[in-house]
C-alpha cells in the first residue's frame, strides 16, 4: 500500500460507512467495521503493535515515545462514519489536478456544481489538487480526511525516530454523525490526558468552542373520528403538528442564523390522525440560550394545543452535548500548542467556534479535554463535498509538529 495522505483518503472514501440513527446496535451499521479493519491493518503495517478493533467498533493504537522525559499523553481522534444526510454508497472520487479557478461541474450529475460563490475557500486553492465526488454521493471527507491525515502522520513519526515526541494515542470512533461517537469509548484503556479531534474544515482553523445541544421529542395525541362524522369532534394530530412547526420563528432557523446565533430546527415529523411526533434539535453557544429556546418552543405548543381541548402532548428534552470551551479554558496549553503547530506547518492559524459539535464536545466533559483541528474538507454531508490534497498534507504536518511541540514544552 502506498502511504501518501491522498492515497489513504481515496482508499477510505470508497468504503460505505454511513451510520444509521434508527439502529440500536453498536456500531449502528456493521459496514463501519470494514473500514475499521482496514485501518487496523494499516496501523499494524507501520509498526503500531497494539492497534486493534474492539467489540464496540472503536480502533485504538499507540505511537511509542521517542524521548525519555515525561510528556503528557495526547490523543489524535477522528470518526469513521459518514452522515446519513446523503448517500455514501458507490462513492467515485474525482481528482482535479492544478485547479485554475471557476465552478466545478461534477460528471456523474451535471446539475451538481461546486460553485465559487458558495465555496469562498476555493479562492485559496488555485494551483492545488482537489478531490470531489462525481455528484451522486457524498465524498466522506468528514471525516475520512481526518483518518487519512492521522494515519499518515503516525507513519511519518514511526519512520523517523529522530522526531522527539511522547506517547501518542490514536482513537477512531464509529457513529459520530448520529451523536453516539463516544458512547462506548474506554478512556481508561486509551490512557490519554489531552486530545485533538481532526474533524474541522478550512486549513489553519482550530476550534475550542462548540454549540451546546439538546434534542426535543414532542408527541401529540389527537382525537381520531371517522371523517364522515368528524365535525366538531375530530382533532387531527397531523394538523396539530403542522401548526406547531409552522409557528416556529423563521429568525431562529439554521438557514437564517450565523455566527453565535443559535436555532430551533425540526428534523423529523411523522404520524397519523390519532398520534404524531415531531423531533427537533436546539442549538446555542450558551446554556441559557438553550433554555430560552426550549421554553419558547413549549409556549408555542401550548398556544396551539389550546385550540384542541381533547388532545394532549408530551415534551421531552434530551441533553446531547455541551460547549467544550468551558473545559478547554482550564487547559490553555492544548490550544496554545496547536496554534504553534499550525504556524510551523506554514499556515496562519485561525481560532474559532463550531456551529455544531464533535466527539471532542463529549470527550471534554468525560474527562478528556479535546480541541478540534482542521481536516481540510468543505461542503460536508452533500454531493458537492470537496477536499484539497495540499490542505490534507498541511494537516499531516500540523500533527507531526504538534507531537514535537508537546515534547519540547513538557
Amino acid at each position: 500500500m502506498t502511504d501518501t495522505v491522498t492515497d489513504r483518503f481515496l482508499r477510505y472514501a470508497v468504503i460505505d460507512t454511513q451510520s444509521d440513527p434508527r439502529s440500536a446496535s453498536q456500531p449502528s451499521t456493521g459496514k463501519q467495521k470494514t473500514l475499521a479493519r482496514l485501518l487496523v491493518e494499516e496501523l499494524l503495517a507501520i509498526g503500531l503493535e497494539d492497534a486493534h478493533l474492539d467489540e464496540h467498533g472503536y480502533v485504538y493504537a499507540t505511537i511509542p515515545a521517542t524521548v525519555d522525559k515525561p510528556v503528557p499523553v495526547i490523543c489524535f481522534c477522528s470518526h469513521m462514519d459518514t452522515a446519513p444526510d446523503f448517500t455514501g454508497t458507490g462513492v467515485k472520487p474525482q481528482l482535479l489536478r492544478n485547479y485554475q479557478g471557476g465552478d466545478i461541474v461534477l460528471p456523474g450529475d451535471t446539475s451538481q456544481v461546486i460553485r465559487v460563490a458558495e465555496n469562498r475557500a476555493l479562492a485559496d486553492q488555485i494551483g492545488n489538487d482537489i478531490v470531489t465526488t462525481d455528484g451522486t454521493t457524498l465524498l466522506g471527507a468528514d471525516d475520512k480526511a481526518g483518518l487519512a491525515e492521522i494515519v499518515t502522520a503516525a507513519a511519518r513519526l514511526m519512520a523517523d525516530p529522530s522526531i522527539p515526541h511522547g506517547v501518542i494515542k490514536l482513537l477512531f470512533t464509529p457513529d459520530e454523525e448520529i451523536g453516539r461517537g463516544v458512547d462506548k469509548v474506554d478512556l481508561k484503556k486509551l490512557g490519554a490526558e489531552f486530545a485533538y479531534t481532526v474533524d474541522g474544515e478550512t486549513a489553519g482553523h482550530l476550534e475550542d468552542e462548540t454549540f451546546s445541544a439538546d434534542g426535543v421529542e414532542i408527541e401529540i395525541q389527537g382525537v381520531a373520528i371517522h371523517p364522515g362524522f368528524a365535525k366538531g369532534r375530530m382533532e387531527n394530530a397531523i394538523r396539530i403538528a403542522g401548526e406547531i412547526v409552522a409557528r416556529l420563528p423563521h429568525r431562529l432557523a439554521p438557514e437564517t442564523t450565523a455566527g453565535r446565533a443559535g436555532f430551533i430546527h425540526p428534523t423529523d415529523l411523522s404520524g397519523a390522525m390519532e398520534k404524531a411526533r415531531i423531533s427537533l434539535i436546539i442549538r446555542d453557544f450558551e446554556e441559557h440560550g438553550l433554555v430560552e429556546k426550549e421554553e419558547l418552543l413549549e409556549t408555542i405548543i401550548k398556544t396551539v394545543m389550546a385550540d384542541y381541548p381533547g388532545s394532549t402532548y408530551s415534551f421531552r428534552v434530551q441533553r446531547q452535548y455541551r460547549n467544550m470551551k468551558v473545559v478547554l479554558d482550564r487547559h490553555p496549553e492544548i490550544v496554545e500548542n496547536a496554534l504553534e503547530a499550525i504556524r510551523r506547518a506554514g499556515i496562519t492559524p485561525v481560532r474559532g467556534s463550531i456551529r455544531g459539535g464533535t466527539d471532542g464536545s463529549r470527550l471534554s466533559f468525560m474527562g478528556l479535554p479535546t480541541a478540534n483541528l482542521f481536516a481540510g474538507g468543505h461542503a460536508f454531508h452533500s454531493p458537492t463535498e470537496w477536499v484539497s490534497v495540499q490542505d490534507m498534507e498541511r494537516a499531516v504536518q500540523t500533527l507531526v509538529e504538534l507531537a514535537r511541540i508537546w515534547a519540547e514544552r513538557a
